[in-house]
């Protein structure tokens, strides 16, 4: 046993381990293991390359806290009669807790990063078999990412690879019979055609030569990027469409189609029919007729982009809006968080390197029923619950800690999902039309790679998304999935923000699907790549593997030559890594170098073919009549209308998700127009999302809205119907927000089981002239969208999915929300017909949109909702429940039958006192349904439906998955002294200006907004990145800091994740480096000789409360009793506003405020509970240091969930250092500005950072 290898055990004490509690929960839930009676996890860390010094210093800094952590060296005494196993990432998998575990201790040693591998230990208490432990095992180990610890502590943790072979040339290839080329097809697993590959052969006859391995590996990577040449460019031939009601409309449509062809490419064209063409035949119409003048087209392949003139401050200025989703269906299903992570990593990646600020997100998933018992897991399959829970918690992990408002979630269930999982991801991103430059490159220019190294991880992710999956191919893939490292994705997003860096760029290519060969690959005809020159994140790769590695985060940009300096330092500002790894050449071929040796040499013109053009018969099969529109559920029929009521909102697809929706930051950015879930009660989700467009440094209402739609009952039921329905109720969710519904922009996101023969690749074919037909009739384009033709696994299928996403861009103080307003409003539907083909009417609904947008510009629609499933029985539901109102049905109402179906365009309206219907609504048909009330109930003909029971039947269906409440949190109310403060502490001296130091550490992601909310209160900011990526970097960064301390007045440390809140904390980072002798004493400084303030929030307070500076006004160690944050009692991320009450006002921070005054707050964390001993908050509250308390809607300080958010020691927000210079909360207070947030109700504006500056004055 090496002795310079240590080992630390860390487990959090009784009273905060949350993480086992919940795990053991889960596994006597699911796996049904009663005899499991207690359950204890324990991080295993061990270290090599410390001095003990520096040892005892990283396990008390950065390993463990003393409050909330018990820690043993070395080894771990494990009781008798208690099992136990440990967990490890696989050998290669991104571990993002032994990276930022590495990165803070280094910053304790200042030299080398230290080599840090970490464990979970599992110790299981009970009568347990070992056919228990198996299967607690089995559960918790995912062999595609991870695998069973060893319990000996090993040699050494530097890792040591085997120099990789040479690459290896195909001698003979071009010989090879063809039943020899087939062979080597299934062996090398390739994802091309067997005339792909003979096609190949061919070439390299030609070339004279052999091919290396890797060749051939670029050439089934580049090909098959995510399908592009097997399904979207295949030429359909032999189209024939079974005779039926509801396919003769799919006959009419392929005759638009084919006519509107001849007119966008001439009488004579031979352009193949493709799915491709059907999805963009439209855009090219629309275009063609000059309908179309605000599509930003350009050479590069990067997001949907369009042209928007906003005004900032006063001024017109054009604006690129560029949208974009993605897909990771099959990563996700089998590593479900990271495969949900780098779900939307990737889907930002691409309006990422057009040069826009990506600022929000939409999430749309399919799955199988959740509550599926453990038992009916399908062989090879992980079972739904830790699917859905798995990508949840990646896909929010991602999201937040890169710092991208998550404004719509939405989750689709249905028992074709369990074939394979659909997780989709949709974000939108601006920036100045001048900040962004594309040119051709030219012969000598530089292709930089910019972000993450070059991993195992995510190879063959290209291929792996063209092929059908089965048992054995689950458990061989791992290497597909990538795994995400936000924090720098957000680096990359920093750096594009500024105009100055991408206005040297030329042209940008995200590493998407295909890594080194398709992200430069594509950038210009002529490429000479030096693999040697790419980074790597360990030694051991051989040239193929750089060459088709998609690992994450990484970008590829052209700059020219002389540009490169300014660029590698803009780079190093941000603490990027940035490498020239190519040359732009003037011969048109893409050449690869590793060693020294040529291991690629490809024409671009043989390159660009995308292989051998594929062909295929379509059959779309006729469609069996039980339409499921108009058709009420089973679960309603033979009931009295209040069980069909309950019945209807305790559906999968009806009932409520808050409690998956609060796992995503949906306020940061400080732009959130809308917040996901509205109303007093936050119980009403809104019909899609709304944000400002990020303008740095000036104002603007303009505002960007994105609403998806989607039914997979309908998709099943004809895909025609269902691409048709999804571009619909896309269109009228974003209408119902307020945007203009004739500019509205589309993409599409088709989503098929793998298409084997003539009637599977009628699906898709349905699908399209479904959207095509709808987009042509709204006068509508879709301009993008994203193909995963995967969805089979054995015989099982997904449903035939294709959903739409509608993007607009608006004036934000002209959105509205669908939470109902007020009692005595009368409430009007108006249904869209549809014709005997199921088919709506277009003229009718186009009607119908214009009348909606007028209302609402008018004032006279004041909330807007669509029917979706459910009906108009669930759409009163949940629009009544935000705010609590109750709703009276007109007497009698003869339209009972009608109140759970599903009818396509329908809107439910409030309209404002006094306005008429009529006139609103003229050229369509309408009813007048009831009056909304203030009576707590739902009345229907003499049937009162109480809104508790209402409430109760919406939100307990998925509970038991994805839990809204704790449930036994109590109602105990903890009221506290006011301490009022007559006389305000103020400086002893003024300043006109007062400077806000406000550093950046790798994870933070508040700054921008924290930064403006101080500039707007008249300070000024001042932003700096700390670099730590060598030694050298953090010594300069430290002094840095302390030279800037100097020349402020005011210390912010803004909110996010600093260093990922690992390891297994948060705050641990910032506090580590404040904890630098430099820094401390520039803290000092500030505080006791310019009598200067300091603000933590969220993460920020995090980091002071370790450091001590709170409760304690300076930085001391931490003890066993001293005052921590630790992880939310309901154990997850929760993001909502909460109400907080005033306290005390003795701080200068709350100097505007007065005791009692209550605020409306955005929170977004995961660990937020604050604690301490009762006789610390004793003396803080008699003090006047406990500044705020979270308070239910009486105003009263409660330990309530969801009230109390994460249950917090009586109820509190927040705390101040002794003489109040000092603030830490969690609640973001700096999110809010006018005109955001709409849909909630209070005072969100909290006067902190005014305070703060007249505190100076």
């Amino acid at each position: 046993m090496s002795e310079q290898i240590r080992r630390i055990f860390v487990e959090k004490k009784k009273d905060y381990a949350v993480e086992a509690e919940g795990l053991l929960a889960d596994l006597q839930q699911t796996l049904g293991l009663k005899n499991l009676t207690g359950l204890r996890v324990i991080n295993r860390y061990d270290l090599e390359g410390l001095s003990d010094a520096d040892y005892q210093a990283a396990k008390s800094l950065v390993l463990s806290e003393a409050p909330v952590d018990t820690v043993c060296d070395e080894t771990l005494e494990i009781p008798e009669g208690v099992h136990s196993f440990a967990q490890e990432l696989l050998p290669g998998q991104y571990d993002q807790r032994e990276d930022f575990a590495a990165q803070c201790i280094q910053l304790i040693t200042q030299g080398t990063r230290p080599i840090v591998a970490a464990a979970k230990v599992f110790l299981l208490e009970g009568d347990l078999t070992e056919a228990d432990v198996e299967k607690i095992k089995h559960y918790c180990i995912n062999p595609v990412e991870a695998q069973e610890a060893a319990i000996e502590k090993p040699e050494t943790l530097d890792m040591t690879w085997e120099k990789p072979a040479s690459v290896a040339i195909l001698t003979g290839f071009r010989e090879m019979s063809q039943e020899a080329l087939a062979d080597f097809l299934k062996k090398q697993e390739l994802a091309m055609s067997f005339e792909d590959l003979a096609y190949i052969q061919t070439y390299f006859q030609k070339e004279n030569r052999d091919p290396s391995i890797t060749e051939i590996k670029v050439l089934d990577t580049y090909w098959s990027d995510h399908c592009r040449h097997t399904t979207f460019e295949t030429k359909l031939e032999n189209v024939e469409i079974t005779d039926g009601v509801y396919t003769e409309t799919v006959a009419k449509a392929f005759e638009l189609y084919k006519k509107d062809r001849a007119f966008v490419y001439g009488e004579d064209t031979k352009r193949p029919i493709t799915l491709m063409d059907m999805a963009c035949l439209a855009a090219k119409k629309l275009k063609k007729e000059g309908k179309l003048a605000d599509l930003d087209a350009s050479e590069e392949i990067n997001a949907c982009s369009i042209v928007v003139p906003i005004e900032v401050d006063g001024k017109k200025e054009d604006w690129l809006v560029m949208f974009k989703n993605e897909t990771h269906n099959h990563p996700t299903e089998i590593e479900p968080f990271g495969g949900a992570a780098t779900c939307l990593g990737g889907a930002i990646r691409d309006p990422l390197s057009g040069r826009s600020y990506v600022y929000q997100a939409m999430r749309v998933t399919g799955s199988g029923d959740p509550r599926t018992p453990y038992e009916k897991t399908l062989k090879g399959k992980l079972p739904q619950r830790k699917i859905t829970l798995g990508a949840a918690a990646g896909y929010s992990s991602y999201g937040n800690q890169i710092g991208l408002a998550t404004g719509s979630v939405e989750e689709y269930y249905h028992e074709k999902f369990v074939a394979k999982r659909m997780e989709v991801g949709a974000v939108i991103g601006a920036a100045p039309r001048d900040a962004v430059v594309r040119e051709r490159p030219a012969a000598g220019d530089l292709i930089v790679l910019l972000g993450g190294r070059t991993g195992r991880d995510g190879m063959g992710g290209a291929t792996g998304s063209s092929k059908e999956h089965t048992t054995a191919s689950l458990s061989e893939c791992g290497a597909e999935v990538q795994k995400g490292n936000a924090p720098n994705e957000r680096k990359i997003q920093r750096l594009f923000r500024n105009p100055e860096v991408t206005r040297l760029i030329k042209r940008c290519n995200d590493f998407g699907a295909g890594g080194v060969s398709v992200a430069i690959g594509e950038l210009a005809p002529g490429l000479v790549i030096n693999l040697d020159k790419v980074p790597k994140k360990y030694e051991g790769l051989d040239g193929t593997e750089l060459a088709i590695s998609e690992s994450q985060e990484r970008m590829a940009v052209v700059i020219a030559a002389k540009d490169l300096d300014k660029f590698l330092h803009a780079a190093d500002v941000e603490n990027l890594e940035a490498t020239v790894v190519a040359e732009v050449a003037e011969d048109p071929r893409l050449v690869m170098y590793w060693r020294g040796e040529k291991i690629v040499d490809l024409s671009r013109a043989f390159l660009d073919t995308n292989g051998i053009p594929q062909k295929h018969n379509v059959i779309v099969d006729g469609v069996e009549e039980t339409s499921p529109f108009n058709n009420p559920p089973a679960v309603v029929e033979g009931k009295d209308i209040k069980e069909a009521w309950l019945a209807n909102l305790d559906r999968l697809n009806v009932c409520s998700q808050e409690g998956l929706g609060e796992r995503f930051d949906g306020s940061i950015g400080r732009g959130s127009v809308l917040m996901p879930y509205g109303g007093k009660n936050q119980l009403t989700p809104t019909e899609g999302m709304a944000a400002r467009l990020p303008v740095l440094g000036g104002k603007t209402t303009a505002t960007s809205v994105m609403a998806a739609g989607y039914n997979p009952n309908v998709a099943c039921w004809s895909p025609y119907h269902g691409a048709m329905y999804a571009v619909v109720e896309a269109v009228c969710r974003a209408a119902a927000l307020g945007a203009d519904p004739a500019k509205l922009r589309l993409s599409m996101q088709e989503y098929f089981p793998k298409l084997h023969t003539e009637h599977t690749w009628g699906r898709p074919f349905s699908a399209l002239l479904g959207a095509y037909e709808a987009c042509c009739e709204l006068e509508l384009p879709a301009i993008g969208g994203k193909d995963s033709m995967s969805g089979t696994f054995m015989d099982l299928e997904v449903p035939p999915s294709l959903i739409c996403f509608a993007v607009g861009v608006m004036d934000g103080r002209d959105t509205i929300s669908n939470e109902f307003k007020k009692a005595g409003h009368t409430v009007v539907f108006i249904p869209v017909p549809c014709d005997e083909h199921e088919v709506v009417d277009y003229a009718a609904l186009r009607t119908l949109l214009a009348n909606v947008h007028k209302g609402i510009l008018g004032k006279r629609i004041i909330t807007a909702g669509v029917v979706k499933e459910g009906g108009v029985a669930a759409g009163i539901s949940s629009m009544c429940l935000g705010n609590g109102l109750g709703f009276e049905f007109v007497k009698p109402f003869v339209h009972e039958e009608c109140l759970f179906t599903l009818q396509p365009g329908g809107f439910l309206v409030e309209l404002e006192d006094g306005a008429d219907a009529d006139k609103v609504f003229a050229g369509n048909d309408f009813l007048v349904l009831g009056t909304l009330t203030d009576d707590g109930k739902v009345a229907v003909n003499g049937t009162d439906i109480s809104l508790e029971d209402i409430k109760k039947a919406y939100t307990h269906t998925l509970e038991s998955v994805f839990p809204s409440v704790v449930k036994d949190s109590g109602k105990e109310i903890v009221r506290l002294a006011p301490y009022a403060n007559d006389l305000p502490l103020t400086a002893p001296y003024n300043v006109a200006k007062p400077r806000v130091f406000i550093p950046v550490f790798p994870g933070l992601n508040c700054e921008y907004d924290t930064a403006a909310a101080f500039e707007a209160a008249g300070a000024e900011a001042d932003i700096f990145v700390l670099r730590n990526l060598t030694p050298e970097a953090i010594k300069e960064s430290v002094e840095e800091m302390a030279k800037r301390m100097a020349q402020a007045q005011i210390l912010a440390l803004p909110g996010g994740f600093s260093a990922s809140d690992e390891p297994d904390g948060s705050g641990k980072f910032i506090a580590t480096v404040f904890r630098n002798p430099i820094l401390t004493e520039a803290v000092n400084q500030l505080l006791e000789e310019r009598d200067g303030l300091i603000l933590g929030i969220c993460n920020g307070f995090q980091a002071l409360i370790k450091l001590g500076l709170v409760p304690y006004g300076k930085i001391v160690p931490m003890t066993e009793t001293s005052p921590t944050l630790t992880f939310n009692t309901i154990g997850r991320h929760i993001s909502r506003m909460v109400q907080t009450k005033v306290v005390s006002n003795k701080s200068p921070w709350l100097s505007l405020t007065e005791p009692g005054d209550t605020f409306t707050i955005a929170i977004s964390h995961g660990e937020g509970r604050f604690v301490a001993t009762e006789e610390e908050i004793k003396a803080l509250a008699k003090n006047g240091q406990i500044g705020t308390q979270y308070v239910n809607l009486k105003g009263e300080p409660t330990m309530e969930s969801p009230y109390n958010p994460n249950g917090s020691m009586y109820a509190i927000e927040s705390i101040t250092s002794p003489d109040g210079r000092i603030l830490g909360k969690m609640g973001h207070t700096e999110r809010y500005t006018d005109g955001l947030m709409k849909n909630i109700y209070g005072n969100k504006v909290q006067p902190i950072f005014l305070a703060g500056v007249q505190y100076f004055k």
